[in-house]
């Protein structure tokens, strides 16, 4: 059982970088070897997009809540056809 939670506002990064995840990267780790959880608190889409981009989502305990009204694809129907050969002969 982890013995403190450090909690960190995310509300002033605007537009995260690499070395925004790795500072987050760093702290979840420093953290830990403390034997304490490392909760972030108001994060952003983009924030969010990168860590998920990066593979770490599941590392650092965010996710990304699904908004299917901007996700989802529009139905349509595509043909299927063969590509004439552009070889002269």
């Amino acid at each position: 059982m982890r013995s403190a939670k450090i909690t960190v506002d995310c509300a002033s990064v605007w537009e995260p970088t690499a070395a925004t995840i790795d500072q987050i990267a760093r702290l979840k780790l420093a953290a830990r070897r403390c034997d304490c959880e490392l909760e972030l608190k108001n994060v952003n889409l983009l924030l969010l997009e990168l860590i998920g981009f990066t593979g770490l989502s599941g590392v650092l305990g965010v996710e990304a809540e699904r908004q299917p009204k901007e996700r989802e694809q529009s139905c349509g129907v595509e043909e299927e056809r063969e590509l004439r050969d552009p070889s002269p002969g």
